[in-house]
C-alpha cells in the first residue's frame, strides 16, 4: 500500500519517504511487513477487522499517523487483548516500528504504511474502540491550515467508525493548532470533551507514554496539549 506518487491521494501532504534505511530495516520492510499490513478487499466490501488479527482480540485501536511507533508499540504491549491498527506513510517510521515488533513480544499490531483516509472510508461503523491523533504536523503557515489533519472531514469520519463511548485523544505541542484543534472538537455535534478542571488539558493520562518526539518540544512551545474527547452515544 505504500505508493511511490506523493499525490496518489490529493488530501495527502508530507514526506512518505526520508533517509535511506538501513539494511535491518528495509529486510523488515521486505519481509516484515507484508504479514502485518491491513489489506482492503479489492471488491470495495468494508474491511473484516477481526479477520485482520491471528487471534481473537477484545477491542480494535486505531493510531494515525504513528511517527516512530513510540506510543503504538507501549500500548501494544501494555494490551495485549486489544487489536491496535497503526497508519504512517512515512516509511522510515513504519520501519522504526518494525523494529520495536520484531525485538518485543507483540502480535496485536496491523500497520496502514500510507495515508489512512481510505482506510476509514472503508472501516465498519462503530468498530473502534480508541483513537489517537498524537502530534501531528501543524502546518502553521496560514495557507497550510488546509493540510491539517483533524479537521471536520476527519472527525466526520471518525464519528462514523468509533463506537458509543469511545475515546478520542489529540495532543500537539502547538498552541495554534491546540486551539484548532480544541475548536473543531468542541464544534463537532458527536463529541464530547471529557476535561474537567481547567489544567486537564495540561495532564498526561497515566496510560499516554512520552516519546522521543515530545520531549524535544521541537514547537519550541509551553509544551504537549492532551486533548481526549469521548463518542456520544447513537441512541
Amino acid at each position: 500500500m505504500i505508493a511511490d506518487e506523493p499525490d496518489a491521494d490529493p488530501r495527502f501532504h508530507g514526506r512518505r519517504r526520508g533517509r535511506r534505511l538501513r539494511q535491518q530495516r528495509e529486510e523488515l520492510v521486505a519481509s516484515l511487513l507484508p504479514t502485518l499490513e491491513l489489506s482492503l478487499p479489492a471488491d470495495g466490501r468494508p474491511l473484516d477487522l477481526a479477520a485482520q488479527f491471528a487471534r481473537p482480540v477484545r477491542e480494535i485501536w486505531l493510531e494515525i499517523g504513528f511517527g516512530n511507533g513510540e506510543h503504538l508499540i507501549w500500548q501494544a504491549q501494555q494490551n495485549h487483548d486489544v487489536g491496535i491498527i497503526g497508519a504512517e506513510p512515512y516509511l522510515n517510521g513504519v520501519a522504526r516500528l518494525l523494529s520495536y515488533i520484531a525485538d518485543g513480544d507483540v502480535d496485536n499490531v496491523r500497520i496502514v504504511p500510507d495515508d489512512v483516509r481510505p482506510v476509514l472510508d472503508r472501516l465498519p461503523q462503530a468498530s473502534i474502540s480508541r483513537a489517537f491523533i498524537l502530534f501531528p504536523d501543524p502546518w502553521p503557515k496560514l495557507r497550510h491550515h488546509k493540510r491539517r489533519l483533524v479537521n471536520e472531514e476527519t472527525l466526520n469520519q471518525l464519528a462514523r467508525v468509533m463506537s458509543d463511548g469511545a475515546e478520542l485523544r489529540l495532543a500537539t505541542d502547538d498552541a495554534d493548532y491546540a486551539a484548532w484543534m480544541l475548536r473543531f472538537g468542541l464544534a463537532h455535534a458527536e463529541f464530547d470533551w471529557l476535561a474537567q478542571r481547567p489544567d486537564d488539558w495540561r495532564v498526561r493520562p497515566d496510560d499516554w507514554p512520552p516519546t522521543r518526539y515530545e520531549e524535544k518540544n521541537r514547537s519550541g512551545g509551553q509544551g504537549p496539549v492532551f486533548l481526549r474527547f469521548r463518542r456520544k452515544s447513537r441512541g
